[in-house]
């Protein structure tokens, strides 16, 4: 028996990440929101009205244009707050933005510097930014050694306002690595001491969601609060994971079973012939595959997913829009059923960091991926 349906669907639990966010904000200083990235997957706009209505008023989000498409979003339903652009300026068209849609840039270049200063005095208006620092990351910002040079050059540049200084830690989810975050720690505390002597009074942040939670002598005057407001805890599987207590993942993503049907002993499934049934089966043929965000590498992987409250183990390749499940021992599994491959109910829930695990990645890839999907907020 088979039925066809259209029904992946990715639901959002806002309700969870207003809970995240308020748990976050007890532990420490003024929370950013980050919301880039489609708010890893959770939908950019909903997720910021969601967070204004528990008092967030910083946004952080990753592109110039993301800001403004947020910004408008914002303006359009009445919401107010500071909207900051994680990558900073990247193309000339970002430049206008800034000023027309009130974002604050990160800075973290000479180049990107000069330009904006040059788009200051030719407007004429103020621009507040953040200034980047690289303290061990490697990728993006200013260096310790660079700051001499930088506080010459933001005086001659006086409507380039640095309001913050940001930098990122590299290792604040590996608890067998906080030597590292120490040293981070320690350089970020010279830039911003160095700052304030220079006369600039910036709010300053480094710590993300495991810094957050786990380093409170990082949280300076602001935190950056990513992954965990998604419910996912960037400690799971540490030693540290009691630190991530309490957060309720938002996401559940789940589709219909397409058909159910007998798989005899010695019959192989799917692309490849990878999978041959070790005993008489009955396997599920699930409505989800790689074209919808779940992973060619889930194959094998020990992956499993809920289908009437019980787990059923992924058998053979997944291919691009479905994949197939043993439910030999869920007997009552039927076309047209849901089967969930992210959240559900009970203690046999899939959860985040499991997803993960199965998948080799970590669980921002496995938001955002599935993210793209058709959302629905309850």
């Amino acid at each position: 028996m088979s039925i066809s349906y259209n029904m992946f669907e990715v639901r959002i639990r806002l309700a969870a990440i207003r809970a995240n966010y308020r748990l976050l904000a007890s532990r420490g200083s003024r929370l950013l929101a980050v919301i880039k990235a489609d708010a890893y997957g959770h939908g950019l706009s909903e997720v910021a009205l969601a967070l204004s209505k528990d008092g967030c008023d910083s946004f952080a989000v990753g592109t110039v244009q993301e800001g403004a498409t947020l910004r408008e979003k914002m303006d359009a339903i009445g919401i107010t707050g500071r909207v900051i652009s994680l990558l900073g300026p990247m193309v000339p068209d970002d430049h206008a933005l800034l000023w027309s849609h009130q974002i604050i840039p990160f800075v973290g270049s000479f180049r990107q510097l000069e330009e904006l200063a040059r788009q200051a005095a030719k407007i004429g208006k103020v621009l507040p930014v953040s200034l980047k620092f690289d303290t061990g990351m490697a990728r993006l910002g200013f260096t310790l050694e660079d700051v001499p040079r930088l506080c010459d050059r933001l005086r001659e540049a006086p409507l380039v306002r640095p309001v913050m200084a940001s930098s990122h830690l590299a290792t604040a989810d590996e608890p067998e690595a906080q030597d590292f975050v120490h040293i981070q720690g320690e350089r970020f505390a010279t830039i911003v001491d160095t700052l304030h002597d220079a006369g600039h009074q910036v709010e300053a942040n480094i710590a993300n969601s495991a810094g957050i939670l786990g380093h409170p002598a990082l949280h300076h005057q602001s935190q950056r609060a990513g992954i965990a407001l998604y419910g996912a805890n960037p400690y799971a599987g540490t030693a540290w994971e009691h630190l991530g207590k309490g957060l309720s993942p938002a996401m559940e993503v789940r589709t219909r079973i397409a058909a159910v049907h007998a798989l005899p002993k010695g019959r192989c499934i799917s692309y490849g012939c990878t999978y041959t049934a070790e005993r008489d089966m009955r396997v599920a043929i699930v409505a989800a595959g790689y074209a919808d965000g779940y992973s060619r590498g889930l194959t094998g992987s020990g992956a499993q997913m809920l289908i009437a409250g019980r787990r059923a183990p992924l058998v053979g390749r997944v291919c691009m829009q479905l994949c197939a499940v043993d439910v030999t021992d869920i007997p009552d599994a039927r076309a047209g059923d849901w089967a969930v491959l992210l959240g559900g109910e009970g203690t046999f829930a899939i959860r985040p960091e499991e997803l993960a695990n199965w998948w080799g990645t970590i669980t921002y890839e496995v938001f955002c991926l599935l993210g793209l999907n058709r959302r629905i907020y309850v």
